[in-house]
């Protein structure tokens, strides 16, 4: 770099510092007057000028300039233009006064400031909410929700997932639980182009559907959090669309869980796409279960504590040994158990083929909410 290039450059700092400086200044008016006139008459300051001094607090915060510069600003100012005129100052008695409307002053100015930021959060939380709103519900034009969601760090060019917990309680994005789970995905994997949100009370977690590493994180830390929710994690989709399908999936999948008594903290829309398929002819499903299911009504206690057992039979991979553990009977009472279901519905859940009919009927029978509901 030659010597011109280095006192241009240097030429430009020292005017773009002027400029920064002069405009500083701006908020500085009428600061000096108001200092003598209450160093001349011991007033305090008017309505109008405190108004003043927020109004340029504001105007200063919308700039950009920081409260510690500036009010580093006025106490400068107030050393250059104390009342009296250099090293004598004001009189004794005069001091008290100034030095409190200097207070007065500063502290509009400071309030000035502070509703201005407050107002930018609040224009912030209202434009981030109407993103996620458009973003979840898929109401937006897509083109223009794209351009949007760049300003929360989503490329919705990219595939993404979406996970949605469920707790005990519903939560908002104040929320001490919100806050707990955004701050250990941030500190786990900073800027990930992650985004956490809440909808209808539940916890909801945005990230790129090649990054499941963090869905299964989030799970982990809204079950803590949370005191035992139960999470569900959509399938990554493609698009500016793909947020809004994987959400969806993620929220049929928590209904489903939920229809289906599964026990499980995290359940997964891929694990479980066979259920939406059984679940789509009702009419036929009805049948199966009423035709294949329907004789336990006749047993001691109704159908339910049969059908309870036929569930945790198949969980347990039809080990009966295991199967009676999860039902604290003794495996007698179970094999018991399962003879009367033979006895009753004239098929064999030992036998493969009978096995699939009753199993497909009972994962019908909670699907369907049967027999608490009839069908």
């Amino acid at each position: 770099m030659t010597d011109l290039q280095t006192d241009q450059r240097e030429s430009g700092h020292r005017e773009t510092g002027r400029r920064e400086t002069d405009q500083r200044e701006t908020y500085l008016t009428g600061y000096a007057e108001i200092l003598a006139a209450v160093a001349d008459t011991g007033r305090r300051l008017t309505r109008d000028e405190l108004e003043q001094r927020r109004l340029f607090g504001e105007q200063a915060a919308e700039a950009g300039h920081s409260l510690r510069s500036l009010v580093r600003l006025h106490l400068d100012a107030t050393r250059t233009s104390w009342p009296g005129g250099g090293s004598a100052g004001p009189a004794p008695d005069a001091t008290g006064t100034v030095l409190a409307a200097v207070a007065q002053a500063v502290d509009a100015f400071a309030e000035g400031y502070e509703r201005a930021q407050r107002l930018a959060v609040r224009q912030e939380e209202a434009a981030r909410r109407e993103f996620i709103d458009d973003l979840l519900y898929g109401r937006s034009d897509l083109g223009r929700l794209a351009e949007r969601a760049e300003r929360f760090g989503l490329v919705l060019s990219r595939a993404h997932a979406v996970a949605v917990a469920q707790g005990p309680e519903a939560y908002d994005d104040t929320a001490p639980v919100t806050r707990v789970v955004e701050t250990a995905l941030i500190s786990r994997f900073g800027d990930r182009r992650v985004l956490i949100t809440t909808k209808n009370g539940q916890l909801i977690c945005i990230a790129p559907g090649d990054q499941d590493d963090v869905l299964s994180f989030f799970a982990k830390q809204a079950y803590a959090a949370t005191d035992g929710s139960r999470v569900a994690i959509g399938r990554p989709q493609s698009g500016a669309g793909g947020v809004v399908h994987s959400y969806e999936e993620a929220l049929s999948t928590l209904e489903l869980a939920d229809r289906l008594g599964l026990e499980e903290p995290v359940v997964r829309a891929a694990d479980m796409l066979v259920y939406p398929v059984l679940a789509r002819d009702r009419q036929a499903m009805a049948d199966l279960v009423l035709s294949v299911l329907g004789p336990l009504r006749e047993a001691r206690g109704g159908a339910e504590p049969l059908l309870r057992t036929l569930e945790v039979y198949f969980d347990a991979g039809c080990t009966a040994a295991e199967a009676a553990r999860r039902l604290t009977l003794s495996v007698r009472a179970l094999t018991y158990r399962l003879d009367r279901i033979h006895q009753l519905t004239g098929a064999d859940p030992s036998d493969p083929v009978h096995r699939y009919t009753l199993q497909t009927a009972v994962i019908g029978a909670r699907l369907l909410g049967w027999p608490a509901q009839e069908i």
